[in-house]
């Protein structure tokens, strides 16, 4: 059966996608800048959650993949810091000015994870000349690659996850994310073959304040209410679950 990662940027999206169902929860923060390393206290509370397993993103900022020296410092010291919370894996993804894959740096952040597994995250999608990138990323040690197949989505990029499933053979996991939802989940396995997908499968829980904000911005404009709160909806991960569920191993 297909394994359902969820994207949770909170304790409660987090919580959300345990209850429908998921297999596996990516935790991160700052969902408008594409996932930042999440807080230790929320770490812990995730940690806390029965039955799914956590891996934590590890990326010091937005932006870019080119990361200085003091900024790996801190993706070392992440990594340590989510080994002591007992989390099951870390996300990570580094590129070169060439928009090659940082391979000895990605080597020693996988050093770093021994006994985790280690995602290499969605910087593949920037990456120059995918097939090398992929071999790059077997070659430091990763265990699965997140990828929409270079394309706006994983259903657009299909043809090419479904060569890098089979380039990758066993030595490496492709996990397909990027507008993954329970209209398209059935189509973008048949196509790739992918045994993995990464969702969001995001709503928004409305506030509880009976005194709504002014019009005044606190940051970025969401694509939400200024003051709702983006969570994993828990009726559709259940509904992409049930769906993994139903197809066989393979496809």
């Amino acid at each position: 059966m297909p394994l359902l990662e969820i994207v949770a940027y909170s304790y409660a999206s987090a919580l959300a996608a345990q209850k429908g169902g998921a297999d596996r929860i990516e935790l991160c923060e700052n969902t408008a800048e594409g996932g930042t390393t999440p807080g230790l206290g929320t770490i812990e509370a995730v940690r806390e959650l029965p039955g799914v397993k956590l891996h934590v993103m590890i990326r010091p900022r937005g932006g870019d993949f080119l990361y200085t020296d003091a900024e790996f410092k801190i993706m070392l010291r992440d990594i340590a810091v989510a080994r002591e919370a007992g989390v099951d894996g870390v996300v990570f993804g580094l590129l070169r000015p060439d928009a090659t894959v940082d391979l000895e740096r990605t080597r020693r952040l996988v050093a770093a994870a021994k006994g985790l597994a280690v995602t290499f995250h969605r910087a593949f999608d920037w990456a120059a000349q995918p097939e090398a990138a992929l071999e790059a990323v077997i070659a430091a040690g990763c265990h699965r690659v997140l990828t929409s197949g270079q394309a706006p989505d994983a259903l657009t990029g299909a043809p090419l996850l479904a060569k890098l499933v089979r380039q990758a053979g066993r030595r490496c996991a492709i996990l397909a994310g990027g507008g993954v939802n329970p209209g398209n989940v059935a189509e973008i396995i048949r196509l790739s073959g992918v045994q993995e997908v990464h969702a969001s499968l995001r709503g928004v829980q409305p506030t509880a304040m009976r005194i709504r904000p002014p019009s005044v911005a606190l940051g970025a404009a969401p694509d939400w209410p200024a003051d709702g709160i983006p969570v994993a909806d828990e009726a559709k991960v259940a509904a992409v679950a049930a769906l993994l569920r139903g197809l066989p191993a393979g496809g």
